[in-house]
């Protein structure tokens, strides 16, 4: 019964001070359009940043793998795509999932090494992995094996053979610098699923 009447007299009151209503309003309009101005003005910075991003091998080199696979990630976002980092347990062989500006879905698997090129290499085994999944679970129109290290020798035909496009050291180094997309850089990649400006 108190609680009733409390609520009743606080209603009476705003009722007969109306303008505290007005003014609290007025008040969450203007921090409302702040933090929307904040929030706007924060993402048209992360997209400055991510179309001016560019990475030296070494940088590349000093990331732990899962910052290495963010790497990746903002590295498609870069080019123009809509990509997330998938990589973890039960990621099914793929670590970045993007779709590129003319519609492909691309499945990247993410090999990093800490020493580089003279890592172990990447072999077959993990392309026969991607080869299973990429398509399959991930709906993609081109699976990649991505190192900051090297492939094995073997490694390289089963990749042609097999449709899995192979992303080496010296081709990381060159996309990762901003010249190029990574699909300018990559031989028979699949045609457009959609007309766009990169097509």
């Amino acid at each position: 019964m108190a609680v009733i009447g409390l609520i009743a007299a606080v209603v009476q009151w705003l009722l007969t001070h109306w303008w505290v209503l007005v003014l609290a309003a007025v008040v969450a309009v203007v921090i409302g359009g702040f933090w929307y101005q904040r929030a706007k003005q924060r993402a048209e910075w992360a997209r400055v940043r991510a179309a001016a991003l560019r990475l030296r091998i070494a940088e590349l080199d000093a990331l732990d793998h899962r910052a290495f696979e963010f790497a990746v990630r903002d590295l498609m976002r870069r080019d123009g795509c809509d990509a997330e980092q998938l990589g973890g347990a039960g990621d099914n062989a793929c670590d970045v999932r993007a779709v590129d500006p003319a519609g492909r879905v691309w499945a990247i698997q993410c090999k990093h090494r800490r020493d580089g090129a003279r890592g172990s290499a990447v072999g077959v085994g993990v392309l026969q992995q991607v080869n299973g999944t990429a398509r399959q679970i991930h709906g993609a129109d081109v699976a990649v094996v991505l190192t900051n290290g090297r492939f094995s020798s073997k490694a390289i035909p089963w990749g042609k053979q097999h449709r899995i496009h192979l992303v080496d050291r010296r081709v990381l180094s060159e996309w990762a610098a901003g010249s190029r997309p990574l699909w300018d850089l990559l031989d028979r990649i699949p045609p457009p699923r959609r007309p766009s400006a990169l097509s």
